[in-house]
């Protein structure tokens, strides 16, 4: 998720302070995902420094106005417009590709850890109620990543029947870094 890139979409809309800036994404998010104040302000001192953002004034309270540049509503209009693609690096399927071929491991075990919290996370998001149309997609996207996460996980079960860890390979890789240069003291 960018931080940077939500931020402009909300600017787009016209000039906030930074914690409006916050407010607006949890509203517009239903809260899911949290962004602390600290890290609105550290963005928009990039989205400054990089000429996506300028300042506009500060408002009636005496709140610094951010407002976004020609330059920040082309690339928030191209973020919004390029699709997201979640096929990148999945730090679940690595875990559990580690465990069902690593000797030692528990990897029933590790799947049913995460079985069940996948199973409360579905209780939870299933449960949830959403305040507005924001909301509730978020809601919608949660309950179907949890959905795919338990589906996925039955698939890892039946791919890893009867199959057997291994050890390392016994090929050592031509390359590698050099040792350190061992120094005796006299």
């Amino acid at each position: 998720m960018s931080v940077r890139h939500s931020l402009l979409v909300i600017l787009s809309h016209g000039q906030c302070y930074g914690h409006q800036l916050r407010q607006e994404f949890d509203r517009r998010t239903g809260g899911t995902w949290s962004i602390n104040a600290g890290q609105v302000y550290q963005t928009l001192d990039r989205l400054e420094r990089d000429k996506l953002i300028e300042t506009a004034g500060v408002d009636g309270e005496g709140r610094e106005l951010y407002a976004i540049t020609p330059a920040g509503r082309a690339e928030a209009a191209a973020w919004l417009a390029s699709p997201v693609l979640r096929v990148e690096r999945d730090e679940l399927a690595i875990k559990l590709a580690l465990a069902v071929t690593l000797p030692g491991s528990d990897a029933a075990a590790v799947i049913a850890a995460q079985r069940r919290a996948s199973e409360a996370a579905l209780a939870i998001v299933t449960g949830a109620s959403a305040g507005d149309v924001g909301e509730a997609v978020v809601l919608a996207s949660l309950v179907a990543t949890a959905e795919a996460d338990l589906r996925w996980l039955d698939e890892v079960e039946r791919l890893v029947a009867g199959t057997e860890p291994y050890g390392l390979n016994g090929d050592a890789p031509r390359r590698g870094r050099p040792s350190k240069p061992t120094t005796d003291a006299p």
